[in-house]
């Protein structure tokens, strides 16, 4: 894929404000994700379908270098390479007073397949922007070892849990990174900034006519509804999608004029069908193929003789080809007409309006106390695992006076907490100035690593990039990112 220093569409900028000097190096990169909306409804799809089946089946996303490293003293004492600055926080939840911890509405997990395909999940957080689509977390969980492609089907779910997303799915649309970590894979810069599209959700089902059927991008099913025999024969005289079923003798085959003749169809293959007459004779096409949706699962299951494919959305396929059997009535038969259905889709809004945003900091002095949340999942090294990754979890301290090194990574200035959390907990959001009241605070980091620095086979600490003058140049790019809708107010795909 082609590395593009952001779209111009995109972040509604001039070529003269995207300008680097030539002795520069710039401090930020920038990828696509999704951006076109057709595209977009077949990610949420893939994640929703099945009553949200893929969501269910992802895990954590683990580094695949070492999953817990160790600290190294001798960081430098400050944060800063500039002035202090940071924008304030969006809420939709109201106030309310509690001694304990409240869970924020913004944070929830990004999916997305890796670059083997397996089904994997980060912990991120919803953050303030003009646009208000705007989500803080690691840059290891959109960027594949960071210098490579970003991940394939990449979405956010605030909330959620247990397989659902109560706020619809946000798919990524254009991707933010640090440009060390784009291009040298250094850590120091691990952090994101993804641009969604609005939020999408199945919202139940509606029965359309075959044309419609045929011309649906989206999800889509026939349900066959069994008949009577005089429903049968009214359906077969107003030329309807109707069939038999039950089993034949040869005895049993008529013509098409036969006096009562049943009509059934029969599955052939692709290439018999091709060879087949078209018009209402013995072995004649019934009807046009017929694409069926299914899972992944179902179509490694099934053995023909219909064609597995995808559609132009990515979505698993059948293509079932039939033929005409005309056959002598008879009692033991059933009969079946076609009913068409659509899965509706709907439109959830912006991200910032539905679950709000943090606000965001830079170049805040070290030894700050701050709020940390995530979905922590996989076991301490010594196998324990007192973390499902169902629900999100928090830590909460100040920070190390002073940076620290990671040699097993390249990092010489990560802020540290001391925190238990472990991977799943990826990209959560370190808050500062955490309102417990308002579950508002200002994105001051997200976790990057974790750290198991007394040597006792428990993780102990988590460390985040700091958020520093280049972090808030990348934020200044991607906030000027704008995206779409994916589907219309009658739930139809947009282009």
């Amino acid at each position: 894929m082609k590395r593009l220093f952001i779209p111009l569409a995109a972040a509604c900028l001039s070529a003269a404000a995207l300008a680097v000097p030539a002795t520069a190096a710039p401090s930020w990169a920038t990828d696509n994700l999704q951006p076109k909306p057709a595209d977009a409804y077949g990610d949420a799809f893939f994640w929703l379908d099945s009553n949200g089946a893929a969501l269910r089946k992802a895990t954590q996303y683990n580094l695949d270098v070492k999953k817990v490293s160790k600290l190294v003293s001798g960081g430098s004492n400050g944060a800063s390479d500039g002035k202090p600055g940071m924008t304030g926080p969006t809420t939709t939840a109201k106030a309310t007073v509690s001694k304990n911890v409240n869970l924020p509405k913004t944070i929830g997990k990004v999916f997305f397949l890796d670059k083997s395909g397996n089904y994997r999940w980060c912990s991120a957080t919803s953050i303030q922007s003009r646009n208000r689509n705007l989500v803080a977390t690691a840059g290891h969980c959109v960027f594949a070892n960071g210098k490579d492609d970003v991940y394939d089907k990449w979405v956010f779910v605030p909330g959620y849990y247990q397989g659902k997303a109560p706020w619809g799915v946000y798919v990524g649309a254009y991707a933010f990174t640090a440009y060390d970590l784009d291009t040298y894979d250094d850590y120091d810069g691990d952090f994101a900034f993804v641009a969604v599209h609005n939020g999408f959700a199945l919202a139940g089902e509606k029965e359309v006519s075959r044309n419609d059927f045929k011309a649906w991008a989206g999800d889509k099913w026939v349900k066959p509804r069994e008949i009577s025999s005089a429903e049968f024969l009214k359906c077969q005289l107003t030329l309807g999608d109707c069939w038999s079923e039950g089993e034949d003798k040869p005895a049993d085959l008529v013509g098409p004029d036969y006096p009562g003749a049943v009509l059934e169809k029969v599955e052939v293959s692709e290439s018999a069908y091709k060879d087949a007459k078209v018009g209402k004779g013995q072995g004649f096409k019934f009807g046009e193929p017929l694409v069926e949706q299914v899972t992944k699962p179902q179509q490694d299951a099934y053995q023909g003789p219909g064609v597995k494919g995808t559609d132009k959305l990515g979505g698993y396929t059948i293509t079932h080809y039939y033929t005409q059997k005309w056959v002598k009535p008879g009692t033991s038969r059933k009969y079946f007409e076609a009913h068409y259905i659509l899965g509706i889709a709907k439109d959830m809004g912006r991200l910032g309006d539905v679950v709000g945003g943090q606000g965001v900091a830079w170049n805040q002095p070290l030894g700050q106390p701050v709020t940390v949340f995530g979905y922590p999942s996989a076991p301490h090294p010594d196998g324990d695992r007192p973390f499902t990754g169902v629900t999100p979890k928090w830590c909460s301290g100040k920070t190390a006076t002073k940076s620290y090194q990671v040699n097993t990574f390249k990092v010489e200035t990560h802020q540290l907490l001391k925190c238990s959390m472990t991977p799943g907990a990826d990209g959560g959001p370190w808050l500062m100035k955490y309102d417990n009241n308002k579950r508002t605070g200002y994105v001051n980091g997200v976790t990057s690593l974790f750290h198991d620095n007394d040597g006792n086979g428990r993780v102990d600490y988590i460390s985040s990039a700091i958020f520093d003058g280049e972090v808030a140049d990348v934020y200044n790019k991607a906030n000027y990112a704008e995206t779409k809708k994916i589907v219309g107010p009658n739930g139809e795909l947009l282009k």
